[in-house]
C-alpha cells in the first residue's frame, strides 16, 4: 500500500474533487456542490492524502455522543483496491470526538463485506454497527 495519510483537517479537503467525485457515483449524482458544502460542515469530515494530494474521502453524521452515520466513503478510481478505504473508516470509527458511540448505521448497495469486517452487521443494504461505548 502507498504511504497514505489521513486527516480530519477540514481546510485540507479538495471540495472540487471531492464534490466531482460524489457526483459521479451512484449514489450522489442526484446532488449539486451546494448540499455538499452543507453536508461536509455539519459533518465529521476526513480525507485520505499521498504526497499531499488527495485520493479518498468519508464522513460521519453524528450527534458525538450516541448515533453516527457513515456516508460518502469513497476512493478515486485510481486508487482503488489499496486498503484506503479501509484506513478511512477506520480512522472515523476510531476518532476520540466518537469514542462514545455506540450505535453506527451505513447504507450500501455494493460494499457489505469491507463494512462487515469491522463488525457492521447487514441486513440487505442497511447495516448497523453496535459497540460498547469507550469511557
Amino acid at each position: 500500500m502507498p504511504d497514505v495519510e489521513i486527516s480530519f483537517d477540514p481546510s485540507r479537503i479538495d471540495f472540487r474533487a471531492t464534490s466531482d467525485q460524489l457526483m459521479a457515483s451512484y449514489w450522489g449524482s442526484a446532488r449539486s456542490d451546494e448540499a455538499h458544502h452543507r453536508a461536509f460542515a455539519n459533518s465529521l469530515c476526513v480525507g485520505a492524502y499521498i504526497d499531499g494530494k488527495q485520493v479518498g474521502f468519508a464522513r460521519a453524521i453524528t450527534d458525538y455522543t450516541v448515533f453516527a452515520y457513515l456516508a460518502d466513503v469513497i476512493i478515486w478510481p485510481e486508487h482503488r483496491g489499496q486498503g484506503i478505504g479501509k484506513r478511512l473508516v477506520r480512522a472515523l470509527i476510531d476518532h476520540s470526538d466518537v469514542k462514545t458511540v455506540c450505535h453506527w448505521s451505513l447504507t450500501t448497495t455494493d460494499a457489505q463485506s469491507l463494512y462487515q469486517k469491522f463488525g457492521f452487521e447487514t441486513d440487505g443494504r442497511y447495516m448497523r454497527l453496535e459497540r460498547k461505548p469507550a469511557a
